[in-house]
């Protein structure tokens, strides 16, 4: 919830700002900024995660959160958008980075093998569905102040409430014993940081030996780079085309709209996972799911208006998150813990490759209105190519599950 909050007001400043046109390149940027830290530090956050106690590593990551958004408070409500801003929001979700991961890494820890898919399909779709509600709370406050403050002022005040949330986080983290997310103590490894890049790469090696779970990551990575680009497409459209231009704020409220559909589509999707699983089996799940999402942009394809762009983001999350879900359970189910804080990051590095690359492509494809075909048309066509080919069942499949 509490990014939620402090997405939107960062959505806000950055994107809405009636001063500031928003074109693909700053969205895309935009979307860079927020994952390029992770994918920096990447090849070291596993090196962390089984070294040090997971849960102190999420309990100093959210103070650190905390205090990197009281600066950044400041500089919004002063209207400072340079460097040095840019530089506190690439910390900002960099450690965040080291949260989402602090926790894929300890589920195994604190459920039963399984319960896996169920509480990946509640840990990963409640988080989304609370970073949605936490928007719509920020894009709550903003109406309430906007009549008594300016717009920088009142993205600053959201962006405080969200460093006190950050602090309830923290306080949360603090109950959980030190070894009770892992690693367990006769896992714990002695080495130096600079071992990162090479136990980076053990991740990689790992998978290899495990080649369905490194497929799956590729799909959900395939996956998130599309979703990436159609939410591009929704920002542009309901900032540039479906709503004047000047008038920011119903862009924002319908974007809102959008994100809310997409976070039901979320919640049924994860929903759906765990019946999907023993019906057709996880793989042949995992396949289906990825076809199914190629309905999202297709109604793209066909159109762009409010109703299809409601449709393409319901369908195109809803079974991207029964596929997500999925996945972490496979790969979960493959790694030793000793492994899972290395691997897990490889997982993370590689799906945030693919957003920035989805990003990327949409900024050199879509116009500044977001009126476009030919970027869904891409999506669909990554979709159906990757669930056909690339989890076909001659590689992917195995009988037993």
């Amino acid at each position: 919830m509490t990014d939620g909050i402090f997405q939107s007001a960062l959505a806000s400043f950055v994107l809405f700002s009636p001063e500031r046109q928003a074109s693909a390149v700053s969205a895309a940027t935009a979307f860079a900024v927020v994952l390029l830290p992770y994918s920096i530090v990447g090849p070291f956050v596993g090196t962390i995660l089984d070294r040090i106690s997971r849960q102190r590593a999420i309990l100093f990551a959210n103070l650190t959160r905390a205090a990197t958004l009281l600066v950044i408070a400041t500089f919004i409500f002063q209207g400072r958008t340079g460097v040095d801003l840019t530089a506190l929001v690439l910390i900002a979700f960099g450690v965040n980075r080291l949260i989402l991961a602090g926790l894929s890494a300890g589920i195994p820890l604190v459920v039963e093998s399984k319960s896996l898919i169920a509480a990946n399909a509640l840990a990963v779709t409640g988080g989304s569905v609370w970073v949605v509600l936490g928007g719509g709370i920020g894009l709550g406050l903003r109406r309430l102040l906007n009549s008594d403050a300016s717009a920088n002022h009142a993205d600053a005040f959201i962006v405080l409430v969200a460093a006190m949330f950050f602090l309830i986080a923290a306080l949360f983290a603090a109950i959980l014993r030190k070894n009770e997310i892992g690693p367990l103590e006769h896992e714990v490894i002695d080495g130096s940081f600079s071992q990162g890049l090479i136990e980076m790469r053990e991740g990689f090696k790992f998978l290899g030996k495990h080649t369905d779970a490194a497929r799956g990551i590729a799909a959900t990575a395939i996956h998130r780079g599309g979703l990436t680009a159609l939410t591009l497409t929704a920002l542009l459209l309901e900032r540039n085309s479906f709503h004047d231009p000047a008038d920011s704020e119903a862009g924002l409220a319908g974007l809102s709209f959008t994100l809310t559909i997409a976070a039901i589509g979320f919640t049924v999707g994860a929903i759906a996972a765990p019946f999907g699983v023993k019906r057709f089996g996880r793989h042949l799940w995992m396949r289906y799911a990825l076809l199914l999402s190629s309905i999202g942009p297709l109604f793209l394809i066909i159109s762009r208006n409010q109703v299809t762009l409601a449709l393409a983001a319901f369908f195109a999350a809803l079974f991207g998150q029964s596929l997500k879900v999925t996945n972490d359970a496979l790969v979960q189910s493959k790694i030793d813990d000793i492994y899972r804080g290395r691997v897990f990051s490889v997982y993370d590095v590689v799906v945030n490759g693919a957003i920035v690359t989805g990003a990327l492509i949409a900024a050199f494809v879509l116009p500044i209105s977001g009126d476009s075909f030919m970027l869904p048309a891409l999506v669909f066509g990554s979709y159906i190519f990757f669930a056909l080919y690339i989890l076909r069942a001659k590689v992917f499949f195995l009988p037993t599950t």
